[in-house]
């Protein structure tokens, strides 16, 4: 199992339930408000200073998302797809991967097709079981509460780029990328 995560190069995620925990509120004057965890979005920057691609691909299509996953710098981002399958094939082609090199983090049945033909699968603490069955890992955390930093961290760990990463961010010999 290790030794999957040695191979990962991009890691690509859901939304609603692994980046969010699942809720959508809609307001008074017809908006919406997701709740975004702030270590989610750190590893996603680690990701970057390692040198790995990141995606989402999630079934809904929110002008919310499409803003953090500005501020991310998310490399590949699909919207409103039901069937990922199609836009996962799609992403896997504009980055040049195969399926080895590629973590997927789903929680709902939706995700199912992908997560049974990724290098790495993963779900959240509150996942589906159906999906939990099906997963290479099952986080500690919920979605929404830092479930993606925590596979970040386990991938770049594995990986040996974490402890470098966390030099250069302790000398201060760092830029954002």
């Amino acid at each position: 199992m290790k030794s999957k995560l040695l191979n990962i190069k991009a890691i690509i995620t859901d939304v609603d339930g692994v980046m969010t925990d699942g809720s959508i509120i809609y307001s008074a004057s017809d908006g919406e408000i997701k709740y975004f965890n702030v270590q989610d979005g750190m590893g996603i920057t680690l990701c970057r200073m390692a040198g790995l691609k990141t995606g989402i691909i999630t079934g809904r299509d929110s002008h919310l998302v499409r803003k953090r996953a500005e501020e991310l710098k998310i490399d590949f981002l699909s919207q409103g797809s039901f069937n990922k399958l199609p836009e996962y094939e799609a992403m896997k082609a504009n980055m040049g991967l195969d399926d080895s090199e590629i973590c997927y983090i789903g929680d709902d049945l939706l995700d199912l097709p992908l997560l049974l033909r990724v290098g790495y699968s993963v779900t959240v603490a509150d996942g589906r079981d159906e999906v939990k069955a099906v997963c290479d890992y099952i986080t500690m955390a919920k979605g929404g509460q830092g479930a993606v930093r925590e596979v970040i961290d386990k991938i770049l760990r594995r990986q040996g780029k974490l402890e470098t990463i966390l030099s250069k961010i302790i000398s201060g010999k760092f830029e954002k990328p």
